[in-house]
């Protein structure tokens, strides 16, 4: 009898199962169904630990609420993580069936006066943390304030990595595709010069080993230069930026068509006045991660970081060939290089990274 070879299920069944799947569900029953999702994916890792996935996110969450990775409190937020992790994928795979007026109403801006006055002048450049929708959220920027350039990291196999694309240019957004290891910085600087545009940046990881570092709540991190040195070279103004979700209620409930909404919180960052000898641009990513730690602080909910970023967490031989990779050309040279970390690593990354620009392609 002849042997029936049946291919395993791979991740990216999974995305084109949903893609076709999800906009045609209810809401009620979407939500649902990823909320469970998220329970039994955090209920899997109580009962199996790990350092990956959940057990990385309390890692985080912990040093920024300054609480032993196995507290009650820490536990808690995590389950409620991994609950706004899901509801992004719910929601970015159902964006296609959400309409102009109901995008409208999902979306709250905070600090619109000062983007508002930049983007009359030209291009801003936004550095963002891996935050809420960042689909939604650049539909919405797209249709209300200026398409959206951003990097998002190519994805195996190529097809999805296309379908992807093709989305998310569909809502508005230019996209630069960025192989691994691929320096996209060039292409970025001329892309910039064609258009007016939000350059949105996913930054609060860096995956080239040659990123700044910061320190967040205290502790060390790496982030990507990308935002800053586009800034410098091209003279924009830099934002950072935290997405949350907030409950719906009443009238905007029923024009969104969502019990979910989106705040787009946003901060100007302005340029440090540095001592002779010291890198501006790295300045100036120090200074956007400080501007973002306070608001990501208060939404550390909807802060969906499942990756190693702080120094502790890090490979410290793969970071130790990084630095001294950086020291050769020293570390303006090596910030100016930056494209702005596009968060990869398997379906997370790529499902993710592409809007505003992450892992979140």
């Amino acid at each position: 009898m002849k042997r029936v070879r049946v291919r395993q299920v791979g991740a990216e069944d999974l995305y084109r199962l949903a893609w076709k799947a999800v906009p045609h569900l209810p809401g009620s029953i979407g939500y649902a169904l990823f909320h469970v999702g998220a329970d039994l994916a955090w209920a899997l890792h109580r009962v199996r630990g790990g350092r990956g996935g959940v057990g990385q996110l309390e890692r985080n969450l912990a040093r920024l609420l300054d609480q032993p990775v196995g507290s009650r409190q820490v536990s808690r937020l995590s389950r409620q993580a991994m609950r706004s992790y899901m509801r992004y994928f719910y929601e970015a795979f159902a964006l296609p069936s959400v309409g102009a007026s109901q995008l409208a109403a999902r979306v709250r801006f905070e600090g619109a006066s000062q983007v508002l006055e930049d983007l009359g002048r030209g291009n801003v450049v936004v550095a963002l943390p891996h935050t809420g929708n960042w689909d939604l959220a650049a539909a919405w920027a797209c249709r209300e304030l200026a398409p959206v350039l951003t990097v998002a990291e190519r994805l195996e196999p190529e097809d999805l990595f296309e379908q992807f694309t093709r989305f998310r240019e569909q809502l508005g957004l230019r996209i630069i595709g960025q192989g691994r290891g691929e320096k996209v910085f060039d292409r970025l600087l001329e892309a910039a010069g064609q258009d007016r545009y939000v350059i949105a940046l996913l930054a609060d990881r860096d995956l080239s080993s040659s990123g700044v570092r910061a320190e967040l709540c205290g502790y060390p991190v790496y982030v990507a230069a990308g935002p800053a040195a586009l800034a410098h070279r091209l003279s924009l103004p830099l934002y950072t930026a935290v997405i949350y979700y907030e409950r719906l209620s009443g009238r905007r409930r029923r024009q969104a068509g969502s019990p979910w909404g989106l705040v787009l919180s946003v901060r100007k960052v302005e340029v440090p006045v540095v001592e002779t000898g010291h890198d501006q641009v790295a300045e100036h990513t120090r200074a956007w991660v400080r501007a973002v730690e306070p608001l990501l602080v208060d939404h550390l909910v909807d802060w969906h970081m499942l990756q190693p970023v702080f120094e502790e967490d890090l490979d410290p031989e793969r970071l130790a060939r990084g630095r001294s990779r950086g020291a050769g050309h020293g570390e303006g040279a090596s910030a100016s290089q930056g494209s702005g970390e596009q968060d990869g690593g398997g379906s997370e990354g790529s499902g993710r990274a592409a809007v505003l620009g992450e892992g979140r392609s």
